[in-house]
């Protein structure tokens, strides 16, 4: 088994977990109900996609192969119990690079409730803590307004606009790159998020 993985973090009600088969009807029901909140950002294939779509158990069994080969982790997020979305530590590189991107997604019904922040501060944390990395990254469309605000408020380091760099609703797409290295939180990204939001309380 991968280094750091299987894991669950957990900070009050927001919890990481890995993502499971049974999570199906949950994971296809918030995805149905979310599809206009999120398909502006999701990512496309540039090339022709032939055959049938893989199922819900194939793409489980992908994400859990590649987490046992260290390349990702990737959890599903939970939220007082409830399965609210999904973030994913991917592009998982050790040598000298040390270095890893953060993806996520979570229903609009629970934006703004700090979960997605959470999340991330939790992941980061278990990025620098557990698996030795020493940066992480997370890229975001400048048009994302609300995926931006979690950057903003977790202190991510804008390191400029990325031409042209995923490819999304078939056309490629700028983002911008935001990062932290473990330097920037040596008290941990969640305490300084816990920090932060005490102050504006």
């Amino acid at each position: 088994m991968a280094v750091g993985w299987p894991a669950v973090l957990t900070d009050g009600d927001v919890r990481l977990r890995p993502l499971r088969r049974r999570d199906e009807s949950a994971w296809m029901t918030l995805r149905a109900r979310n599809s206009a909140w999120l398909e502006p950002w999701d990512a496309t294939s540039p090339v022709p996609v032939t055959g049938p779509r893989p199922s819900f158990p194939g793409f489980v069994r992908t994400l859990a192969a590649q987490a046992r080969a260290g390349s990702a982790l990737p959890f599903a997020v939970e939220y007082r119990g409830e399965l609210v979305g999904q973030l994913t530590v991917s592009s998982i590189i050790l040598g000298s690079l040390r270095s890893a991107s953060i993806g996520y997604w979570v229903s609009e019904h629970v934006a703004g409730r700090g979960v997605t922040p959470t999340g991330v501060a939790l992941a980061t944390d278990h990025c620098f803590g557990v698996l030795g990395l020493h940066r992480v990254e997370v890229n975001i469309r400048p048009e994302n307004k609300p995926s931006l605000r979690v950057v903003e408020k977790l202190g991510f380091r804008d390191e400029g606009l990325r031409l042209r760099l995923l490819h999304i609703q078939d056309r490629w797409c700028d983002h911008r790159s935001f990062a932290l290295t473990v330097e920037d939180v040596p008290e941990g990204l969640l305490a300084r998020w816990h920090a932060s939001r005490a102050q504006r309380a």
